[in-house]
């Protein structure tokens, strides 16, 4: 890792080393996605299976999942109902609340909750199953309530869909479960096909192909809204002499394995203890099995040597991380002063990937620092808000002359007048 002292930078220098990989919008994979886009719109399942057969080898029958009761193991499934539970019990605090307020003497205001009604998450397959993702997608979901839930998940090559997947799906009451993967999968969501709805927003992770996917269908007139911007994973590490380098290199070396774009930032406030956590990495990256992602991805990262927890604590929030690690003792006493992350790991007793599997909070975060505007995923995203108003006469008499005093300085006379011809008929 690169190691600086922060008090020896200026602010272009603080600039150059904060700078997130570049993330350009590579134009084969616009020209590819923005292709299959059309194709579905269009061709609807004939499209999605063709696809599905060109990238994935596979030849569908059907887009549904058999979702028959398979013989499971009971530790596995054990381990899943922890997780979920734990996520549920967060979540089910969340949520938008009803309210009702009187303004003045005969007006009263009030804001309702209604679900979205049609959701489409996407879980990424690959290599491994992504169960986590689907708690953490599913849930929320479930929590909103009233939501018509369908969910797109790549199969195998013999067409099947992982059962830990699909019994993690089925804690969270999704019934709708499609074999579909990569962009034809948010193409399917985002417009509809013959057996797959069109949804109204959609959530999920996934490649640059379904992400330049869920980008363009949401920028399309009429077009699918999605959960928030995405860019490769990232950890902040902040640590002191209290601080076991053991453990904060497992840290940083659980992000660094996402992607060789991943990044990861250790902030220090001793150069002896930076020194022990580089030496930690080397040992432990020879033990791992995606080592060379890994190596690459800190190869990529920076050490950053700070005067105190506090100035730590001010370079995190300028860089905005996905996830904050205060990895040394007392590490509580320094929450109220951060204000940009997206989930925050307290001590040397939490590692990020408990966040990432059953804590409880959700793993869905905001990267590449827009975690200053944007929350992790949470009910409220699977909610929107109403808002009511009900006047008597009495309440139009109090308030009827300010909203035409208003109406007419802004030259709308028939706002103006909405209100008049009313007071003439009370009066």
């Amino acid at each position: 890792m690169k190691q600086v002292i922060w008090n020896d930078l200026d602010a272009c220098d603080i600039a150059k080393l904060l700078k997130r990989p570049t993330l350009a919008r590579d134009g084969d994979v616009r020209n590819i996605v923005s292709s299959i886009l059309e194709s579905v719109r269009g061709e609807g399942d004939e499209a999605v299976k063709s696809y599905t057969q060109q990238f994935d080898n596979v030849v569908l029958d059907s887009l549904n999942v058999d979702q028959a009761e398979q013989d499971l193991d009971a530790d596995i499934c054990k381990s899943i109902e922890t997780a979920y539970q734990n996520i549920f019990s967060f979540h089910e605090k969340q949520g938008f609340k009803d309210f009702s307020v009187k303004t003045m003497d005969g007006v009263t205001c009030q804001r309702i909750i209604r679900p979205i009604d049609r959701v489409g998450l996407y879980v990424p397959g690959g290599t491994a199953p992504l169960v986590s993702t689907t708690l953490m997608l599913g849930i929320p979901a479930q929590l909103a309530g009233g939501a018509q839930v369908a969910m797109c998940t790549p199969c195998d090559r013999d067409g099947n869909i992982n059962p830990y997947i699909l019994y993690a799906a089925k804690l969270c009451g999704i019934t709708n479960i499609y074999r579909v993967g990569g962009a034809q999968a948010i193409a399917a969501m985002a417009y509809g096909t013959q057996t797959i709805s069109k949804v109204d927003k959609i959530f999920g992770p996934g490649n640059a192909y379904v992400t330049e996917a869920k980008m363009q269908v949401t920028q399309a007139v009429n077009g699918t809204a999605i959960d928030m911007p995405a860019g490769p994973s990232e950890v902040c590490v902040i640590v002191d002499d209290s601080t076991n380098p053991v453990f904060s290199a497992a840290d940083l070396l659980s992000q660094a394995e996402h992607d060789v774009m991943s990044q990861v930032v250790l902030i220090s406030t001793s150069k002896e203890i930076t020194i022990a956590i580089d030496s930690e990495i080397q040992k432990q990256l020879e033990m791992l099995t995606r080592k060379d992602i890994a190596k690459k991805s800190i190869e990529n990262s920076v050490s950053i040597l700070a005067k105190d927890i506090e100035e730590a604590v001010k370079i995190s929030n300028i860089y905005a991380p996905e996830h904050l690690i205060l990895c040394f003792d007392s590490a509580i006493q320094y929450v109220e002063k951060i204000i940009n992350a997206g989930s925050i790991f307290l001590g040397q007793w939490t590692p990020e990937s408990a966040g990432d599997y059953a804590s409880g909070t959700n793993h869905v975060l905001p990267t590449y620092g827009y975690a200053r505007m944007y929350s992790g995923l949470s009910v409220e995203a699977f909610q929107k808000t109403l808002s009511v108003q009900e006047i008597t006469q009495k309440g139009l008499q109090n308030l009827g002359s300010t909203v035409e005093t208003l109406a007419e300085l802004e030259g709308l006379g028939a706002h103006a007048n909405a209100v008049s011809v009313r007071l003439q008929d009370l009066s």
